[in-house]
């Protein structure tokens, strides 16, 4: 059965997709549904003994079985100190789907719905990934993503659906009072770039939510607090 789990204001799959289908029940990978329509949380399992670990970071049949089957053409590997923040960005359509991790290090990793007339326009979700959890995001197109580093050192890992395409290349400010992420650092270590985004209120209308009776909704950004749980999952 599915597992509930309030204090991530989601549900956690455990062996079933979201179809009552089960899978890989002997496996134990975990699946968080965020507040977010499309943005998991994933826990692999992990096997551990006296020589180490060993767990499977992607296996794209276990993936899809619960509704991630995006066809991943390229893998990233960035290596940041602490302080650095990377963010907030995005590729306009196709765009890219992101499933990302740590291999080294912890980092605060957020995505932001930047999708026009979402429900959840304008709200993010915030994820301690680090080493040591093993924790993955993943998030699919229409949502700006950004880290920041919380360890001396940190590599980050992220598969992508589609090749980057600098031209297609887009970014939202890091600091965008609307969004009001709650950043665990005040002065982050930027890029030249990542220092001149615009706040979403002023980018391109890249991606609509289109609602079932195809209509585009009115949706204003929300300006309700932010919450945290004990294992570092963050939502607006």
């Amino acid at each position: 059965m599915p597992e509930s789990l309030d204090k991530h204001e989601g549900r956690a799959y455990i062996g079933s997709d979201w179809f009552g289908n089960i899978f890989c029940r002997e496996r134990g990978m975990r699946v968080i549904e965020t507040k977010l329509q499309g943005v998991l949380i994933i826990d692999p399992k992990v096997f551990e003994d006296q020589r180490g670990f060993f767990f499977e970071s992607y296996s794209h049949r276990i993936y899809a079985a619960y509704g991630i089957s995006d066809v991943f053409v390229q893998d990233n590997h960035s290596r940041s100190v602490r302080g650095t923040l990377r963010g907030l960005h995005y590729q306009v359509p196709p765009g890219q789907a992101k499933l990302v991790r740590v291999a080294l290090g912890e980092v605060f990793d957020v995505a932001v719905d930047i999708r026009w007339g979402s429900p959840t326009f304008g709200q993010w979700v915030g994820v301690i990934l680090s080493a040591e959890n093993k924790r993955q995001l993943y998030i699919p197109p229409g949502f700006a993503h950004g880290f920041c580093v919380m360890s001396e050192v940190a590599d980050f890992l992220y598969k992508c659906s589609n090749y980057y395409s600098p031209q297609d290349e887009r970014g939202i400010a890091w600091d965008d009072p609307d969004l009001a992420i709650e950043w665990p650092i005040a002065t982050p270590l930027l890029s030249q770039r990542d220092q001149g985004h615009p706040r979403l209120s002023q980018a391109g209308h890249d991606y609509c939510y289109v609602c079932a009776n195809d209509t585009l909704a009115h949706v204003e950004l929300t300006s309700d607090g932010g919450a945290q749980s004990a294992d570092g999952y963050h939502a607006r």
